[in-house]
């Protein structure tokens, strides 16, 4: 840690904006200038009576970060794991298991990246699974294996302190670990967005905790560059009819199965839920027109999702995590009509598993909830086998995920009010319309009608 005695403070700068007025604090250390914004004048000038006081008891200041040594005394004391840890704990009861994996993820890139040297004793690999798996997990930390517990003692005595932050450098090389998959590459633009977002709710963290004096973390303009992403669907993804009909048949004929699969794909073909929606279905949130109406529309009620998280996720320590349908408020429940042909589909299907109303609609086979595997291979296999090699290699219907989006899309193609299609599918109309807009094609000749019916400016009469 490099410091200086060589300080310069000046006056406060005032700047009045359209909107608030900011007062700046300006100082330079060692001839770096450093800038300090507050919000009020009282603030303001609070902080720079703190550095003169520094200045007037002979304190050095610490080079890299512009502050007095006194300012690091806190952060200095705490290693990074152990912050680590300690935030862990604090949030694990108020989010959900797959946002509990996500910050174990971050946090275990940035712990890996935050060690003084990298272990001689320990594969690499062993120590992110402890850190990941054990370390960043409250429910499982406390019955961690001894070698793993050799682990975690190892990553806290050689983790740099969270003072480690307030070196710039330090936390550029951070960004990069966190950026960067361990195959070298850089992560994909969602990875790299989320954990930017995990990072900065941390540093929020320490600042409401008065561990760091200001969140570190590069804004504005310095992230967006680099963490462009859209949530619009790639038009290439979806399915058309004859695509969607075969890979329907091939898994309707699947011989184990087969049949009970097919009633599970086509409800996210014809009525598109998210498949977490669809897996935590029961037999009485199906109404079916009476018997031999089979031409008629059935109505499916959603009301709860089950994602898969993983079991060590879950406070139930279940694989499966029941939670209320997303984006809706608590206990929000929502209907969405069924084709003709899913109502026989489903009759068959209700029939042929002898399911009673409570039970659940679509079953594993030992009747537990339809797992996530099963459901992603039978989808890959029934894709490899009636799609053609290069159609199979695209990005066509390659996730189970986008049954749902080409459902969508045909409801919006097919002139559906984008409102209804909304209510339906459990989004707000803008987040509909931003996701799917660029899919929405066919009504061109339509609108151009619309255009002419219209008419344009009056003819000019004859100048002559």
């Amino acid at each position: 840690m490099e410091t200086t005695y060589d300080v310069k403070i000046y006056k406060i700068l005032t700047y009045k904006g359209a909107r608030k007025t900011t007062y700046t604090v300006r100082w330079v250390v060692a001839g770096k200038r450093w800038r300090e914004p507050f919000g009020t004048v009282a603030l303001a000038e609070g902080f720079r009576s703190e550095l003169i006081r520094s200045t007037g008891k002979g304190e050095a200041f610490v080079i890299a970060t512009g502050l007095p040594v006194s300012h690091r005394s806190k952060s200095a004391a705490m290693s990074w794991y152990t912050f680590a840890v300690e935030y862990v704990d604090a949030r694990w009861a108020q989010i959900g298991g797959n946002s509990r994996k996500n910050i174990a993820k971050a946090l275990t890139a940035t712990t890996v990246a935050l060690l003084r040297t990298q272990p001689a004793r320990f594969e690499p690999a062993a120590v992110r699974t402890a850190l990941r798996e054990w370390g960043c997990n409250a429910n499982r930390r406390a019955q961690a294996p001894r070698d793993v517990v050799n682990i975690l003692r190892w990553v806290e005595r050689h983790s740099l302190p969270v003072s480690a932050w307030e070196d710039p450098e330090t936390v550029d090389q951070v960004l990069r670990a966190v950026d960067t998959r361990l195959d070298g590459k850089q992560a994909a633009a969602w990875s790299r967005k989320r954990n930017r977002r995990i990072l900065n709710v941390v540093m929020k963290h320490a600042v409401r905790r008065r561990i760091l004096r200001a969140n570190p973390l590069p804004k504005g303009k310095e992230t967006t560059a680099v963490t462009k992403t859209t949530n619009a669907v790639d038009k290439r993804s979806l399915l058309n009819p004859e695509q969607a009909a075969a890979i329907l048949d091939w898994i309707r004929r699947r011989p184990r199965g087969g049949k009970r699969l097919h009633a599970f794909f086509a409800t996210l073909y014809y009525c598109g839920p998210r498949p977490e929606e669809a897996v935590a279905m029961r037999v009485e949130d199906v109404t079916l027109p009476h018997p031999g109406a089979e031409d008629q529309w059935c109505e499916l009620l959603f009301h709860t999702a089950t994602p898969e998280v993983g079991k060590q996720w879950t406070d139930t320590g279940e694989i499966h995590e029941r939670r209320d349908l997303k984006g809706r408020a608590e206990g929000e429940t929502r209907t969405v009509p069924g084709h003709p042909a899913l109502t026989r589909i489903l009759r068959q299907h209700i029939l042929d598993e002898h399911l009673q109303p409570g039970d659940l609609l679509f079953r594993g086979e030992t009747g537990g909830i339809l797992a996530g595997s099963v459901i992603r291979r039978a989808w890959r296999s029934a894709r490899k086998a009636v799609l053609p090699s290069h159609v199979f290699e695209s990005p066509t219907g390659r996730r189970v995920y986008d049954n749902r989006n080409t459902r969508l899309t045909k409801w919006l193609n097919d002139g559906i009010p984008p409102a209804q299609v909304a209510e339906w599918a459990g989004n707000s109309v803008a987040v509909l319309l931003a996701t799917y807009a660029r899919c929405v094609d066919g009504q061109l000749p339509d609108l151009k009608r619309r255009l002419e019916a219209a008419g344009d400016l009056p003819e000019a009469p004859d100048g002559g």
